[in-house]
């Protein structure tokens, strides 16, 4: 302790809930600062890297790379541990994690998906974007999908890359996806799917449509696929004409979207239907999903489109879940803070911080996660030696997951778990597969070690 009562910095520990790329940039500025003398990184899976394993595509193999920089922080194992397959609200509290550290950084992220509100949401074959993701990632909370018999036609509402993502693994050619990391049990269902038709509707126009161009032209390059773009659909208004005359991002857009609908059919076995200027209106069925109407949302006499469909998939945005131990604003789905410092009722609450989604809600690519745990750090150092003087016991919290008998992934198991989808990978001639289950998972880890 130093002489005025605040903490030595080789005295003071920091928990990171959630080891994606917001939770792990935050270690790495946490590193760099040389504040804390350790650092304990919790994530609910088994393994690390969030979205980056469970959130980005199979078929994307280099935006999955990043996990090489963020593994950085995982590896400098003198000053950081990672516990994995440990659930921060279930097998510990925040309340618990408080009192065993001086600093908590929660970054959990959003795993919950934003609703349309609309009759028939909840009828089966009706779900949310996180769940498709989390599904064909082969994230091990996921529910295990199972494709109707008679699907002809699925429907994905949202005009952002996660909408183009889902279209793109529907449609796609499943021979194609057995060289990825995507579980072979998602495969086989995709290659026994009877779909033909994947329409994609958004909201508004292809000028405001928020697909990357690099996603806009691969799903333009997909073999075996027409891609259906109404001409008038194209029709812009002068809103549009000025964004597209401003903006890079639109006007590539919007020729991708002209190009597509220049081009003849093909006669392929699938089709994308692009439907813009359309919104959902209600979701048709009685036991599950047999069609959808989408009404326009454009001035006009366009008449309401039903489309028969039996799988409804809503990629209109993610939405965070509450976290005992914190305040949470339900419109935003995010954690109330100032700088990173979480808030409650007006008044910071002392050594608690949130970063990434969670804290500025669901916008931004990974790399925006960078410069966002920069600013919380920066108010995490400019805190830490005013931290109340006390003696943390990160053990103690080792001494509880021992009490409930939690099955705590360690670094070194992951390692072990990372070389068996390499070496299953290897084997089938191309990237590492993703062990899906936790069972397998734990067995996987267990007989590596002996």
């Amino acid at each position: 302790m130093d002489d005025d009562g605040s903490q030595s910095a080789a005295a003071r520990t920091a928990a990171v809930v959630g080891a994606g790329p917001a939770g792990l940039y935050a270690l790495a500025a946490l590193l760099r600062s040389e504040a804390f003398d350790r650092v304990d990184v919790y994530e609910a899976a088994p393994a690390p890297y969030g979205l980056v394993r469970y959130g980005v595509a199979p078929d994307h193999p280099k935006t999955r790379n990043i996990s090489r920089v963020l593994a950085q922080g995982l590896q400098q194992r003198q000053r950081v541990r990672f516990l994995g397959n440990v659930v921060v609200g279930s097998d510990l509290s925040v309340d618990e994690l408080r009192a065993a550290y001086d600093t908590v950084i929660v970054s959990t992220g959003m795993l919950g998906d934003r609703r349309l509100g609309i009759p028939g949401e909840d009828l089966e074959g009706s779900l949310g974007a996180s769940e498709m993701v989390a599904w064909y990632t082969g994230h091990p909370q996921a529910r295990q999908l199972a494709f109707p018999d008679d699907l002809r036609s699925a429907t994905v509402i949202g005009a952002g890359n996660v909408a183009l993502d889902i279209a793109r693994i529907l449609a796609k050619d499943p021979a194609t996806l057995r060289t990825t990391s995507m579980p072979r049990h998602v495969v086989d269902v995709l290659a026994a799917s009877t779909l033909t038709d994947v329409h994609l509707v958004a909201r508004r126009g292809p000028a405001q449509a928020k697909f990357t161009s690099p996603e806009l032209h691969e799903m333009g390059a997909l073999e075996g696929v027409d891609l259906v773009v109404h001409p008038d659909d194209l029709v812009l208004g002068p809103a549009d004409e000025e964004a597209v005359a401003n903006d890079r991002h639109s006007r590539v857009t919007v020729d991708v979207c002209r190009e597509w609908s220049e081009r003849p059919p093909a006669g392929a076995g699938r089709r994308i239907h692009l439907h813009f200027w359309r919104r959902p209106v209600r979701i048709e069925g009685t036991d599950r999903v047999t069609g959808i109407e989408l009404e326009t949302t454009r001035s006009g006499d366009r008449p309401t489109l039903r489309l028969p469909t039996e799988l409804v998939v809503r990629a209109i945005g993610y939405h965070g879940t509450a976290l005992e131990g914190l305040p949470f604003d339900e419109p935003s789905g995010t954690v109330p803070s100032q700088d990173g410092r979480v808030v409650v009722d007006g008044a910071v609450v002392p050594g608690v911080y949130v970063t990434g989604w969670l804290r500025r809600g669901p916008t931004g690519v990974i790399a925006t996660n960078r410069g966002d745990a920069n600013e919380v750090v920066a108010s995490v150092v400019a805190d830490a030696p005013t931290l109340p003087a006390r003696r943390s016991d990160p053990e103690a919290v080792d001494r509880l997951l021992a009490e409930r008998e939690v099955r705590v992934v360690s670094w070194d198991d992951w390692l072990r778990l990372e070389a068996h989808e390499k070496a299953a990978g290897d084997a089938a001639g191309g990237d590492p597969i993703v062990v899906h289950d936790l069972k397998t998972v734990i067995e996987v880890i267990e007989a590596a070690a002996g």
